[in-house]
């Protein structure tokens, strides 16, 4: 079966070929309604347009030698987000893309949740451009656009567990892991009535199990406390009042990330607590804010530049090897001990 051209996909929008070249190079003088004609039928016939990559990532020509004009093209690899406002993937898309510039390929970057907001296809740009390799950063909802995206371009998850595609690798923290080195550090400290403010999905599953499986180790069970949060700042801070306001309130809480827990040390303030002397507080994934010295967040940190790297060195062992099974890649986190915990009713650790 032939691949589909350019001549196909104007029939199937009903438009000229010289409009879809317009829509391709990303033209702003197209209607609405005709760009996404054209943008519909690029996804339902699988159409790659290399001219339009080509014309999207060729680099400039720079003079050569006696005159002589270079030009290369350079691979293209589409980067989609999960939300452009999460700080942990900046360290992440720090080390993917240092190690993509190191084998000379650019990324173009996509925030799926805007997407999400405006009802669009969450990979129709991508496809439409023709990149080399797609990499889903973050979480992202079940989404069929996104399972045939990754049937005909190499791709990898980075930073989550989900979705599971075939022939799609995964490249995240080891959560659970995580989660236990905080519980383990506020049980050493001599907490007893922990709390954690837990996440969603697979990541905020492995989190969870992570800090109740120590609790019950230690014979913690009982005082071992799992309020549900939402991942934002405001969601920690409702968590962190209910969780303040109990009769028995816990003297430590573990927050599924730091901007939770941000919402937790305002919720703490805001009800008269100090941290870390009445209070202990640990976050997860080092992002820059825990390390702000107004807040110094003790925190997990889920080694997101090398999760960026390694993402990025299955995407290009994916490229060379489109059919090779997946895999699954867990680096190591570490926990980063600053000035929000403190054994209870004492001075930081």
């Amino acid at each position: 079966m032939r691949p589909p051209t350019i001549r196909d996909v104007a029939e199937r929008a009903g438009v000229s070929k010289s409009l879809v070249s317009l829509v391709l190079r990303g033209s702003g003088h197209v209607r609405p309604e005709k760009r996404r004609a054209v943008l519909a039928a690029v996804e339902e016939l699988g159409y790659r347009p290399n001219a339009a990559a080509r014309s999207l990532s060729e680099r400039r020509p720079l003079p050569g030698p006696a005159g002589i004009d270079r030009a290369e093209r350079t691979p293209v690899v589409g980067v989609l987000l999960n939300d452009l406002r999460n700080p942990w993937f900046v360290e992440l898309l720090d080390g993917l893309g240092s190690r993509l510039h190191d084998r000379g390929l650019q990324m173009l970057l996509d925030d799926g949740r805007l997407n999400r907001r405006r009802g669009e296809n969450l990979t129709r740009t991508f496809t439409a451009l023709g990149v080399d390799g797609l990499i889903a950063v973050g979480t992202l909802p079940p989404s069929p656009a996104l399972e045939t995206a990754a049937e005909r371009i190499p791709t990898v998850v980075a930073g989550a567990r989900e979705p599971v595609l075939p022939r799609v690798d995964v490249v995240a923290g080891d959560d659970e892991h995580g989660a236990r080195l905080a519980t383990e550090h506020l049980i050493g400290l001599g907490h007893r009535r922990i709390a954690h403010i837990a996440g969603q999905g697979v990541v905020g599953e492995l989190r969870r199990r992570g800090f109740t499986s120590v609790m019950r180790e230690h014979g913690l069970a009982r005082t071992a406390i799992v309020e549900q949060g939402d991942l934002t700042e405001e969601g920690g801070y409702r968590a962190a009042v209910r969780l303040l306001s109990a009769p028995e309130r816990p003297t430590a809480v573990l927050a599924f990330n730091d901007i939770a827990c941000i919402g937790a040390l305002s919720a703490a303030e805001g009800l008269g607590l100090r941290v870390p002397h009445d209070l202990s507080l640990v976050g997860y994934d080092n992002t820059y804010l825990s390390r702000l010295r107004h807040l110094w967040l003790t925190t997990v940190d889920n080694a997101g530049h090398e999760v960026g790297r390694r993402a990025a060195q299955c995407l290009l062992d994916r490229i060379a090897a489109p059919d090779r099974d997946a895999e699954t890649v867990l680096t190591a986190p570490s926990l980063e001990v600053r000035g929000t915990t403190a054994p209870p009713g004492g001075a930081p650790a």
